[in-house]
């Protein structure tokens, strides 16, 4: 445990600087579930996400913002019993803005997410003869907790959606749901996540845009020297509501975006490993003044 809790460490320390979005409304604060390692008992590990965003406001050229997104997050997850799952999310934010008006720095500790799922259909309730073709369905739900800094002033006029989106977290206490269906067959499967963001207003009276994440992947898995391995190969969809500041909606806030998405897991014994790409393919914020280019995700487990 303490060589893990070094790497952990040690990996945060490499990672670059996070940007920003100007106008999107796509802050430090949103949560990510994505695809949960198969384990018995519990695990443990980080992971490394990166999305990369270019702002060009339509009636001016000279106002422009490149916009890049990276986030070290700890882990993990417990079973408990036969249906019951515990998940923590534990991010770390470091924030550059640049663009027109110069660069902005952030960092330090974001919003931490719990959740807890149940387990609906399994191999706990339906016991099959056959368990390489017995799909899981899980439904939970938790809270997202306001540890991540959110110190701008909402009524100060010079106060910019730039300025709200470069906090590190939402101030707010919000509200998580979520449900993961797979379904596998023999070597081949599907798994088909759903996560939405219930948002509630923080004290500055400022409410984030509740958020929708679904995303669905089909997988083969093979042996190769030992190896597990699995590449995926899927899409997602994301639809983020408006901002608002006392009950009044904010302009040029929420969007959606629909991107492909291809990526790998391994597993060696205990340990998982696994990556992935997330490419846009059709995409709506800001009135189209505002594009996210690409997405990545990769992470280094250990099961137990």
């Amino acid at each position: 445990m303490r060589k893990l809790i070094a790497f952990i460490a040690f990996f945060a320390m490499l990672l670059p600087a996070v940007q920003a979005c100007s106008i999107c409304g796509c802050g430090g604060g949103n949560f990510y579930m994505g695809l949960l390692p198969d384990f018995k008992n519990r695990f443990i590990g980080i992971r490394y996400r990166y999305y990369q965003y270019h702002t060009q406001v339509a009636n001016d050229h000279t106002q422009f913002s490149h916009n890049y997104y990276h986030s070290a997050e700890i882990w993990s997850g417990w079973n408990i019993g036969k249906r019951w799952q515990l998940l923590a999310f534990i991010p770390y934010y470091m924030t550059r803005q640049v663009d027109d008006d110069g660069r902005t720095n952030k960092n330090g500790l974001g919003d931490i997410s719990l959740l807890v799922n149940f387990q609906l259909i399994g191999q706990s309730r339906n016991k099959s003869k056959n368990p390489g073709k017995e799909q899981e369905l899980w439904l939970g739900g938790g809270l997202k907790l306001p540890t991540g800094t959110f110190r701008v002033n909402v009524n100060d006029p010079n106060t910019t959606i730039a300025d709200i989106n470069a906090q590190i977290g939402t101030g707010s206490v919000d509200f998580l749901f979520s449900a993961s269906h797979h379904i596998p067959l023999n070597q081949m499967g599907v798994n088909t996540i759903f996560n939405y963001s219930l948002r509630t207003a923080n004290s500055s009276q400022y409410r984030f845009g509740n958020r929708l994440e679904a995303s669905t992947a089909a997988y083969y898995r093979f042996r190769v020297l030992g190896l597990s391995m699995a590449p995926n190969l899927g899409f997602s969809y994301v639809n983020t509501s408006p901002n608002y500041l006392k009950n009044q909606q904010i302009d040029l806030t929420g969007g959606y975006a629909w991107s492909g998405l291809a990526g790998l897991e391994c597993n060696i014994n205990r340990l998982a490993f696994g990556f992935n790409l997330q490419a846009p393919m059709a995409q709506q914020y800001a009135g189209g003044q505002t594009k996210m280019q690409v997405g990545a995700m990769v992470h280094l487990t250990m099961i137990f």
